[in-house]
């Protein structure tokens, strides 16, 4: 009886019609708008830059000439150029370490069982919610040489004032110091979240295996945190050399053009020399160098990653 049975249901699952896999409806249409704001807000400013590169515009007049290439080689015979290229640099380069370093070792704490640890993260976190030229001007007040509060400090304790944000040498460091103390949260919190994402298994092993803390950092935190260090380098690198709300707030790029930017060069050129033509060739230089760095290091650093 059992065998009828079977036999039944054999016969009943080969009649029955199969059911055809539905294939997934196309999605592309949902990418629509999103490539519209992509080509209206990004690709058609950008290419209309590099058209007015080639002019003499100046930056309101219904006319201007095509000059061909000789923005270019007004550029390159600048000397400015290359001051706020190294200035540039400068602010990328160095947020850029300092921000890792640091945020590094904020989440390598953090990541510890410490008291208080959510109240010390969000203190941490806390300046990368306001303004970059807001935090330039609570900064602007710290250094002031009239009024500022490090020259009070100065005076209290009997010493002579100093005018640090009119010092060449001192202002562009107070700018990656400032914008380093404003964004290194962003790195804590990506490192945290590459720690924690470590298995503690591995931990475990080499303890077994009488590893060091440090060997256990460099053999097994290093390598696994390797997509998150690639995150970070990638972010702080853009960030630091697209620089200019600091700027503006502490130094306005002066003295004379010491502390300025690729971008508040441009700034310069454009809205006070109405040099609308330069500060377009200037642009695509600065892309030019934020696409070169960011590709190093990303195709750098993503060769280091390992695959836990």
């Amino acid at each position: 009886m059992s065998e009828l049975v079977a036999r039944r249901k054999v016969a009943v699952a080969k009649k029955a019609p199969k059911r055809k896999e539905k294939k997934p409806s196309s999605l592309w249409w949902m990418y629509t708008p999103s490539l519209v704001i992509v080509f209206l807000f990004i690709l058609y400013p950008f290419l209309n830059g590099i058209q007015l590169s080639f002019t003499n515009w100046n930056g309101f007049s219904q006319s201007y000439d095509w000059v061909g290439f000789d923005q270019y080689k007004r550029m390159f015979t600048d000397p400015t150029t290359w001051l706020v290229v190294k200035n540039t640099l400068l602010y990328g380069m160095g947020s850029t370490i300092l921000q890792n370093i640091i945020g590094l070792l904020y989440a390598l704490l953090l990541n510890q069982s410490i008291r208080m640890k959510a109240i010390t993260r969000t203190v941490i976190y806390l300046p990368v919610i306001i303004s970059p030229l807001i935090m330039g001007y609570i900064w602007y007040f710290f250094f002031a040489y009239q009024g500022g509060a490090l020259n009070d400090v100065l005076l209290f304790l009997g010493l002579e004032k100093i005018n640090a944000l009119a010092n060449p040498e001192w202002n562009t460091w107070i700018i990656v110091f400032v914008n380093t103390y404003q964004y290194v949260g962003v790195a804590m919190i990506i490192y945290l979240a590459g720690l924690q994402s470590i298995s503690k298994d591995y931990y475990e092993a080499a303890q077994i295996d009488g590893a060091s803390a440090l060997q256990q950092f460099k053999n097994i935190t290093l390598p696994l945190l390797m997509p998150s260090i690639t995150i970070n380098m990638v972010l702080n690198i853009i960030g630091g050399l697209k620089l200019f709300d600091v700027i503006i707030a502490l130094t306005g790029g002066g003295p004379g053009n010491a502390s300025q930017s690729m971008s508040t060069f441009m700034y310069d050129l454009y809205f006070k020399r109405q040099d609308a033509g330069y500060a377009a060739t200037q642009g695509v230089f600065m892309a030019v160098i934020i696409l070169i760095l960011s590709l190093a290091a990303l195709v750098y650093f993503r060769r280091k990653e390992v695959e836990a």
